[in-house]
């Protein structure tokens, strides 16, 4: 039995439906992540499925009891409480009632088991997340805060946990200990996340909201995207057979006289529906397609810091250091929240001055700036006077292009060009700034955590525009697989105000760093006393095992294309939905046993290898 139950639900403002007649079942344990292109109604499903927005129709249940409860998106900034009284305040009017309790102050009467049964939780609850329960809520660091927010969450032990961008705002340690407990807790989740790596390693199933409805694929992310491209692959090609079939008939019934005297009056009555199924057709929205603009070359020293640091009043942000960033240097930053990395950024782009030391700028510098708080946005304006600053065209690559025309690139129709940007999702907020920024030509590009809210697309094809940039780059990001694929060198700000240069990507950094945390905890060694693990054995019952694999491999495979062929059959949608569900619910599950059977045959490969060697 599933423990949420999503039936027929319809969700509409004042444009298209956002979800129409949509269905879904979570069962207990599930990890699902939510996945779609910004505005196409991810975080409004999550909104509906709290309580915080009705439905138009449909229905959500739990079968099973309980409720769903929901990780806000953004700290609350109002909070003047402990964080044992905000976990508290996850009972709701009880928790209210306990709270005054402790604070002898008038309350609604409170049954003695059920008190205890809530104060039993909330401690169990700041033990499970290791929060302070004295500690004020304003005194914690961003991850905390969201830790103590989590605590409200789960102490009322919902049936679904419901995160909206989880990882936003919050640094890359407190990323993996949130991963961790997630993944130790049980919890049946329904988030979204724009974080790859997070999602990568959480998810259990991918559901993804397109053209108003819910398809789900019982998978990981990488099996979801190959299964997702081969439908795509199925559905061109069905619909470039009935629009063939729709333009042969349309000229058949444009025949001649002698034509129409004769025709058969069942075929005119089936044009007639092929055309309504035509004109029912939801359409997707297009590729972004934007790029930078690359100006002309900066001197070879881009920018040389000479002992610079930088203190506000008597609190020192960043100790003495010296730097010399070179053309096309590509320059990832990364430490906890506060440390100092945006501050970085300001006194390398001579937007603050250093309180000791200096910062020299190389020649024919041309900056692009990115700013994660959207400073650079009017919010009293449009998409596209935010753009174009009153005019109708842009610059683009030595070209002026309209301005519509332009924003199309970032997904923009012209009826979001010109909405106020106080209506954008942060995701589109984040495309615009993106859209303003390329039109500047830049051989130098500082991006202040570019990734948040950005849909899985738009993410990857600024990836790939990062890496066609001709120039040198700053990139600030809690983006493990961002910063992967982007940067060649780290700048490490670890709290203590040094500045730590490392050559190499973020994996290489992150796998030093734990083997530096795992030696420092390793006990000395003894030779006295030392040990040596058992050598293991490759066993008949394991040989057997990797010598049956490649050929249940092969059937898999057989099986898959078999059923791609049946999927890429116009005729087998004739044959009604249920048989295309249960032939998508088949290619599900060889995909996911085939994932396994590989895993297993290099894990056996690997251990035959080695013991032969």
């Amino acid at each position: 039995m599933p423990v949420l139950s999503v039936t027929e639900l319809t969700i509409s403002f004042s444009g298209p439906a956002v979800l129409e007649n949509a269905s879904l079942h979570i069962d207990r344990g599930e990890r699902v992540c939510i996945v779609g292109r910004n505005g196409a109604g991810k975080s409004t499903l999550l909104k509906v499925i709290s309580g915080e927005y009705g439905a138009n129709s449909g229905s959500i249940t739990f079968p099973e009891g309980g409720v769903a409860t929901a990780l806000p998106q953004e700290i609350p900034q109002d909070i003047d409480q402990t964080v044992r009284e905000v976990v508290t305040s996850g009972f709701g009017s009880e928790g209210e009632a306990l709270a005054k309790l402790h604070a002898d102050l008038p309350h609604d009467p409170i049954d003695p088991e059920r008190q205890w049964q809530m104060e039993a939780r909330i401690e169990q609850t700041l033990k499970d997340l290791q929060l302070d329960p004295d500690a004020p809520f304003t005194t914690l660091s961003g991850g905390l805060k969201r830790r103590a927010l989590l605590g409200k969450a789960l102490v009322c032990e919902p049936s679904v946990l419901i995160l909206d961008e989880p990882t936003n705002h919050l640094d890359i340690e407190s990323i993996l200990w949130l991963e961790d407990f997630l993944i130790g807790s049980k919890l049946t989740l329904l988030f979204v996340t724009h974080d790859r790596s997070f999602l990568k390693r959480l998810a259990t199933r991918i559901v993804e909201v397109d053209l108003a409805q819910l398809n789900s694929y019982r998978c990981n992310y990488e099996t979801y995207l190959d299964r997702k491209e081969e439908l795509l692959e199925i559905e061109a090609k069905n619909r470039a057979a009935f629009e063939k079939k729709l333009s042969q008939e349309e000229a058949w019934l444009r025949k001649g006289i002698k034509a129409r005297r004769t025709r058969n009056e069942g075929r005119v009555l089936a044009l007639k529906k092929m055309r309504e199924e035509r004109q029912s057709w939801r359409s997707r929205s297009g590729t972004a397609s934007f790029s930078l603009q690359q100006s002309g070359s900066s001197g070879a020293k881009v920018i040389t810091a000479k002992q610079a640091a930088f203190s506000y009043g008597s609190t020192e942000i960043l100790k003495p250091f010296d730097t010399q960033i070179m053309r096309r240097d590509r320059i990832g930053v990364i430490g906890a929240n506060g440390s100092g990395k945006t501050t970085l950024l300001k006194l390398l782009l001579g937007k603050l001055q250093p309180t000791s030391g200096e910062i020299e700028h190389g020649s024919k510098l041309q900056v692009a700036y990115f700013d994660q708080m959207r400073a650079q946005l009017d919010y009293e304006k449009t998409v596209f006077d935010n753009v174009a600053g009153g005019n109708e065209t842009v610059p683009v690559n030595g070209k002026q292009r309209h301005v519509m025309t332009y924003l199309q690139d970032f997904l923009f129709t012209p009826d979001r060009a010109r909405a106020s940007i106080k209506t954008l999702s942060g995701g589109e907020r984040n495309r615009l700034l993106l859209a303003r920024l390329f039109t500047q030509p830049a051989n130098l590009l500082v991006l202040d955590e570019p990734t948040n809210d950005l849909d899985a697309e738009t993410l990857e094809l600024l990836e790939e525009r990062i890496l066609e940039f001709d120039g040198t780059l700053l990139l600030v990001s809690h983006d493990r697989e961002f910063l992967e694929n982007t940067v060649t060198s780290l700048f490490v700000l670890e709290g203590d105000g040094q500045v730590q240069e490392f050559n190499g990507g973020f994996n290489d950094w992150r796998k030093r760093k734990d083997q530096k945390i795992a030696e420092a905890a390793a006990p000395a060694k003894n030779s006295r006393n030392s040990w040596k693990e058992k050598k293991p054995k490759f066993t008949n019952k394991l040989r057997n095992e990797l010598e049956a694999l490649p050929k249940r491999i092969e059937e898999l495979e057989e099986r898959k294309e078999k059923l791609v062929e049946e999927l890429a059959d116009p005729a087998t949608y004739q044959e009604g939905e249920e048989k295309v569900v249960r032939l998508k619910t088949e290619m599900d599950e060889i995909e996911a046993e085939l994932e396994l059977a590989f895993e297993r045959w290099e894990e056996l490969e690997t251990l035959r290898e080695s013991l032969t060697d």
